[in-house]
């Protein structure tokens, strides 16, 4: 699959030596083997969701969807639109999070330290609305086949509405910050 090349367990390189010197090196991607696949063929479909969020902690929620999708496509079930919503918004909340962790590791590796502390104060915001709704910070196990594990907390609609009205000033704060760096 699509893994950042450097996370444990994905890459493989294979040399082509001539004595001690690497002629060629070529990077193969795509390893994340945990025994998934073999797990699933003894266990239930809901016993398999809490299995995909560890795929890919950054994108845990979207990972539950996929399976959560292949189940309800292949017993021909509908969902209503507010589970689908829901999803969406909470998928796209991960998505920005995702975002602000390789933003601000990006300006890590290039020798700035301030983008990785503003981006994961700001990734904190939408772990707080997380956990407020979900109970879990990183592998969430929410999204099941036919819906959700259990209704959003009532505040969660007022949550997102305050981190927008906070966020959408800060992005022209992280565009000075690291766009015309030097070190960029």
């Amino acid at each position: 699959g699509p893994q950042h090349p450097s996370t444990h367990g994905v890459l493989r390189l294979v040399l082509r030596m001539d004595g001690e010197t690497a002629r060629e090196i070529i990077p193969v991607l795509g390893y994340v083997h945990r025994g998934m696949e073999k797990k699933a063929e003894f266990i239930g479909y809901r016993q398999q969701v809490h299995l995909t969020d560890r795929l890919d902690y950054l994108c845990a929620l979207m990972n539950n969807w996929a399976i959560s999708n292949a189940v309800e496509k292949a017993m021909k079930t509908e969902l209503t639109p507010r589970i689908e919503t829901i999803r969406t918004i909470i998928a796209e909340l991960q998505r920005i999070q995702s975002h602000l962790l390789w933003w601000g590791v990006f300006g890590m590796d290039l020798g700035a330290f301030t983008p990785f502390l503003y981006g994961f104060r700001d990734r904190e915001k939408i772990t707080a609305i997380f956990e407020e709704s979900i109970g879990a910070r990183l592998t969430m196990n929410y999204i099941q086949p036919g819906g959700l594990m259990y209704d959003v907390h009532p505040d969660f609609a007022a949550g997102i509405k305050s981190f927008l009205k906070y966020f959408k000033p800060i992005l022209s704060e992280y565009d000075e910050l690291f766009t015309g760096n030097i070190i960029v």
